[in-house]
């Protein structure tokens, strides 16, 4: 069984990193309805911080909550690729909120390229060049693979696997990976892979597949309503010796619109079975 103390929410979960989207409710709000259940920890999302990331922090850890981490960098290849002052912006946002890691979604394919190979040598330098930054920062760049239905424009790792070798080729010795159900349900050798990734295993985030999804970005399941086998998959993290936050991140049009205090309430009941 998880001990609550290391159930962390990702404000995503009550719709705060889409602009018009969930109640509403202040960052305040929800840190106090956090820490009310007994929550561990949680992690924001940059958009939400408006300008007051170190305040932020100091009332999360205040209420006794962990801030478990930053959601997250601009890409880093594609089109869409950020520059180095944007990059190192959002390495700043992690330290001033205290967060200790800051998720790195990838961006897509580099243009004029095809296959992966390019995008992910490109991906592997400029994580190179951000770490020295993050480090000093005292903040942890962790890399999330994305489910291969965003691969083009989202992302260009998919798997465990294909992070690690990213990890392994940016020479970047602490650059993390973090497990998310919704991305990594489907993988038949997950447990093989988390186990060679070891110690950069960083995040665990919980939620599920909906057997019938009806929108690749916004339709995931709370924990319990979908298909993914999410034991098995903490097990696998468990397993490569990761025991840090477990952290439900749930973009969901349907959670969204319900009431935020029975989104949280359904977690902690859910967190058992998990």
């Amino acid at each position: 069984m998880i001990a609550r103390t290391r159930l962390a929410l990702n404000t995503a979960t009550l719709g705060h990193n889409l602009p018009g989207h969930g109640a509403g409710w202040p960052v305040e709000r929800v840190i106090d309805a956090c820490a009310g259940r007994g929550f561990g920890g949680i992690v924001f999302w940059r958009g939400e911080l408006a300008g007051r990331a170190r305040a932020v922090g100091e009332r999360a850890r205040a209420a006794g909550l962990r801030v478990d981490g930053l959601c997250r960098t601009p890409y880093l290849t594609g089109p869409d690729a950020a520059s180095d002052d944007d990059l190192r912006a959002a390495v700043d946002d992690a330290a001033a909120l205290g967060a200790p890691v800051l998720t790195v979604v990838t961006g897509g394919t580099e243009t004029g390229t095809v296959g992966l190979q390019a995008s992910r040598a490109r991906l592997a330098d400029r994580l190179a060049g951000l770490a020295e930054h993050a480090g000093g920062a005292g903040v942890r760049l962790v890399l999330e693979p994305l489910n291969p239905m965003f691969g083009g424009n989202r992302t260009v790792i998919f798997t465990i696997a294909d992070a690690l070798s990213v990890c392994e080729a940016s020479g970047v010795p602490d650059l993390g990976i973090a497990v998310d159900v919704y991305h990594v349900w489907w993988d038949g050798t997950l447990a093989a892979s988390c186990a060679a990734a070891g110690g950069r295993i960083a995040g665990l985030h919980l939620c599920d597949w909906m057997r019938d999804t009806s929108d690749m970005l916004l339709d995931r399941g709370m924990m319990g309503d979908g298909v993914a086998d999410i034991p098995a998959i903490r097990a696998a993290t468990e397993g490569a010796g990761y025991t840090g936050p477990v952290e439900v991140e749930v973009f969901s049009r349907r959670w969204w619109a319900a009431d935020p205090g029975h989104v949280l309430d359904t977690i902690v009941e859910r967190l058992p079975g998990c």
